[in-house]
């Protein structure tokens, strides 16, 4: 089994290098797709770390734009050339740190092979309720120009409700990011995405596409039912608002007793502690993976 990581990084390089020291594995391989925002030259020493590479075309994120999605599958497309016969792509932010050991990890996708997780819920549940309005109404945030907000007013005020541009069911939810694909589903993507420019051209106008758009694509494919539902993150909403909890010291014990694979999100500038005490007591051999 081998498994590519793509990490989505915008900050904080050394952060980065700890993630990747915290998952080395003969069998895992690191692709970085750095913001076009950040200065390549803080993370050029990455590359001379083993199994490292960086994605060569770099888009530049929004925060609840499409532009996460165009990150991602580009980092996937490049992967899928790479002529490295990968039976998983990880996706992964530098803001993420697994909570078991790297050899661990491997065991559990290794007899999982040919699964894919994310972690979902179907349309018509209480968190559709609200990001229906994602798909339904005009979002300018992908573009960034003068009076955009007022222009999107306008659009929502005068113009009907938006159709996603497929007959799909829609699938998405706050954990829906971040995920663990098989080749196939990532070729499937790659495939589906070239073949109907008219999903893309529908989502640069759409917000949050990060959290739906991918699972709704496979989730109406033929791949569906090698889909489990379960993304293995620990992420921490119980904050409110549009971003999870920043996990500290204080969440060592609730980290120590998940059964996840990763979690998010930390930050060393305000406490690199909790990476430490993961390290020491959660990334030991003795630590469990799940079943």
């Amino acid at each position: 089994m081998r498994l590519a990581h793509l990490i989505l990084a915008h900050k904080n390089s050394s952060q980065v290098e700890r993630l990747i020291q915290a998952l080395a594995h003969e069998h895992f391989d690191f692709y970085i797709h750095l913001d076009a925002k950040a200065d390549f030259r803080e993370f050029a020493h990455l590359a001379a770390l083993p199994r490292v590479r960086f994605i060569r075309q770099r888009h530049l994120v929004r925060w609840g734009s499409y532009s996460i999605v165009e990150a991602t599958v580009q980092g996937v497309r490049e992967i899928l050339a790479s002529g490295i016969a990968y039976d998983f792509i990880n996706l992964l932010s530098g803001q993420d740190y697994p909570i078991k050991p790297a050899d661990s990890i491997y065991r559990f996708f290794a007899q999982h092979i040919g699964r894919s997780f994310f972690a979902y819920e179907a349309q018509g549940s209480e968190w559709w309720q609200h990001a229906i309005k994602r798909v339904e109404e005009y979002h300018t945030v992908y573009y960034e120009f003068r009076f955009q907000y007022v222009l999107q007013g306008l659009l929502n005020k005068l113009l009907p409700k938006r159709r996603f541009p497929l007959p799909y069911a829609l699938y998405g939810g706050t954990y829906g990011t971040w995920w663990t694909m098989s080749r196939e589903c990532a070729e499937y993507l790659v495939a589906f995405l070239d073949q109907n420019p008219q999903v893309r051209r529908f989502s640069r106008l759409t917000w949050g596409a990060d959290e739906f758009l991918i699972t709704t694509v496979l989730l109406n494919s033929p791949l569906k039912d090698t889909i489990v539902n379960d993304s293995y993150r620990y992420i921490d909403w119980s904050g409110g608002g549009a971003n999870p909890k920043l996990l500290t010291v204080a969440d060592a014990p609730a980290l120590r007793q998940s059964d996840r694979l990763f979690a998010r999100k930390f930050d060393t500038d305000k406490d690199a502690e909790i990476l430490t005490i993961i390290d020491q007591s959660m990334l030991t051999p003795e630590s469990q993976v799940p079943a």
